[in-house]
């Protein structure tokens, strides 16, 4: 009877490489592996610096009426530096909020060669003056409607109305909140404020546009448009009583406040409330 031979099974296992031979292989990997990413970083960085990528337009939207887009592009061009790719979005958007009445300025990329910046202007709501001293139209620093200081060209100005704020640095956003509180009382006694201070130590004080002054004192926002109300509703009668006009008030009395009315020489004890 025959036999069937089968194959003998090996008994050793295949010997694995050196361990040198190991690390020229692993070495050999990552250098390719290097030599990829360079080659690829040059080839990328060579592709966004071709002339099709190179900024033709810069947009701009947004309602801007002080400055013309011409003007705008003028300003801020200069300091722009890149294609669509390489520019810096930051500087970018910087080089357009450093333009005058320029408050805020968004900047997109729009494939392949445009730029897009939505502006915000300044909408002034009155002049600042920080710190003590004389007042004096004759400045270059506005508060806008949201508390902010900036700088701008008087001649820019077309509203000759504003009031003229002071006060410390760093309190435009509070003078510019009292100033809306106190507008209609002193609206209802169809006069408004031309000037507004706040002192360093806390104390407000008022210049109508009619000349008078009234000092306000000082307090919470609430406890001295308190005050300014109950002289509003009780100065008509007394300035139709005198037959006239108010040049100076002083509501920083706990009871009431005191007056001096146009040529007449005395102070009238108003202590009057509602």
């Amino acid at each position: 009877m025959a036999r069937r031979l089968r194959n003998p099974r090996p008994t050793d296992q295949p010997e694995a490489p050196p361990w040198d031979v190991r690390a020229m292989n692993l070495a050999a990997a990552l250098l390719f592996a290097v030599a990829a990413l360079v080659f690829a970083g040059l080839l990328l960085t060579w592709l966004l610096r071709l002339p099709h990528f190179n900024l033709s337009a810069i947009e701009l939207r947004g309602d801007f009426t002080r400055n013309s887009a011409a003007t705008i592009r003028a300003n801020a061009a200069p300091r722009l530096a890149g294609n669509l790719f390489s520019i810096d979005l930051a500087q970018t958007q910087a080089a357009f909020e450093a333009v005058p009445w320029v408050r805020r300025a968004s900047v997109q990329r729009v494939w392949p060669d445009r730029l897009s910046v939505t502006l915000e202007e300044h909408r002034p709501a009155a002049w600042w003056q920080a710190g003590e001293g004389q007042d004096n139209r004759g400045q270059d620093k506005l508060v806008n409607v949201q508390g902010e200081v900036f700088e701008a060209n008087p001649g820019d100005v077309e509203d000759e109305g504003l009031p003229v704020l002071r006060g410390p640095e760093g309190s435009a956003a509070e003078v510019l909140a009292m100033q809306r509180r106190l507008l209609p009382v002193f609206a209802a006694l169809d006069t408004r404020i031309d000037r507004l201070r706040l002192s360093a130590r806390g104390s407000w004080r008022v210049l109508l546009d009619s000349g008078a002054e009234v000092e306000l004192g000082r307090g919470s926002e609430d406890e001295v448009v308190a005050r300014v109300q109950v002289f509003g509703s009780t100065l008509p009668r007394l300035i139709a009583r005198y037959e006239r006009p108010l040049e100076y008030a002083d509501l920083r009395h706990a009871d009431g406040y005191a007056l001096r009315l146009k040529g007449v020489g005395t102070v009238v004890p108003a202590l009057m409330k509602k």
